[in-house]
């Protein structure tokens, strides 16, 4: 399944031209980005496919001029977010599925005609699972056994360009230096409290050296306060209005909340060592642990425990462990 932050936090980001030129610029081959003018963004409505194919998706659609061969024309930016928990082999397909659902709505719209042809469209997936991507990126790598070479011309060829944010080290990352490199990896920063704070610092630096990064801030600080808020951070997500102006305020929270959540885990492991210990007496003494008396087991307080492992000691029966 998708995550509802991941969507409409990243479509939300993606609105925003500046963030769909930090994509294109960082992530996509440099060749392609060198062709661009990104003065020349325009988002179009997202989302062209038939309503026979049911699914939800989430799409970004961007316009922009691009020159090759001293001739400039419009090339299509189509951004398919994917933020399932698992990789869809069928994405092949299903990007196939929607260009062609997007080039038809071009043409029912009266942008082109069949005749004067359809405009080149960029496909781009950016994905961000935990699990590495492995569909294919060509929809003919789908076409098995390999056909024989007179059957080869007929078969589909659409191939999207993947990034996957997961693949990016903190290097990587850092050498883009630009608000959207510093959200993935805040967006990578799943090894605790300092891996989270390094990552919030790096992004802050790519928006404080951003030409406009006033309009930066503001932005990243509303994908930032929903990224706190899915990961369950009490940090005071809602009276963050500014990542640079509440950086002090940020950092005292986000070590705050580390320092709770390290006591909570040794809480949790004194609590599961007395636990383990008290079945170990039991069995040891009176050979078995009855259903009865593990339901009270899982459900005791570190001190009812404690308590317990010591009735057990004296105790002449299973039922005289548990007299409080």
């Amino acid at each position: 399944m998708a995550s509802p932050h991941h969507d409409t936090g990243y479509k939300e980001l993606f609105s925003h031209p500046e963030l769909v030129e930090q994509l294109i610029d960082g992530f996509a081959p440099s060749e392609i980005a060198a062709l661009m003018d990104f003065s020349t963004l325009e988002q179009h409505n997202g989302h062209y496919i038939t309503p026979l194919y049911e699914e939800k998706i989430e799409d970004v659609v961007w316009s922009v001029d691009a020159t090759w061969e001293g001739v400039t024309q419009r090339v299509y930016l189509y951004i398919l977010l994917e933020f399932q928990s698992t990789v869809d082999q069928r994405m092949p397909l299903r990007m196939m599925h929607y260009v062609a659902s997007f080039h038809d709505h071009l043409i029912k719209n009266g942008v082109t005609t069949a005749k004067k042809g359809l405009p080149p469209v960029f496909p781009v997936v950016l994905y961000n699972g935990n699990q590495p991507w492995t569909a294919v990126e060509d929809v003919y790598q789908m076409v098995r056994p390999k056909p024989p070479g007179f059957l080869r011309v007929y078969q589909p060829h659409l191939r999207y360009y993947l990034v996957e944010e997961r693949s990016y080290s903190d290097e990587d990352l850092a050498e883009r230096n630009s608000p959207l490199s510093g959200v993935f990896g805040v967006e990578n920063a799943k090894s605790g409290y300092e891996a989270l704070q390094s990552a919030v610092d790096r992004m802050l630096a790519s928006i404080q050296a951003h030409p406009h990064k006033e309009r930066m801030d503001e932005i990243i600080t509303r994908w930032f306060k929903r990224h706190l808020k899915w990961l369950g951070t009490d940090v005071g997500a809602d009276e963050l209005s500014s990542l640079m102006e509440d950086r002090d305020m940020l950092a005292d929270n986000l070590e705050s909340w580390a320092k709770r959540e390290r006591q909570e885990g040794v809480n949790e492991g004194v609590q599961q060592g007395r636990i383990d210990s008290l079945r170990s007496l039991i069995i040891l003494k009176f050979n078995d642990v009855p259903e009865w008396a593990e339901q009270r087991i899982t459900a005791a307080s570190n001190d009812q425990l404690k308590k317990w492992i010591e009735n057990t000691l004296k105790a002449e029966s299973l039922e005289a462990v548990f007299n409080d």
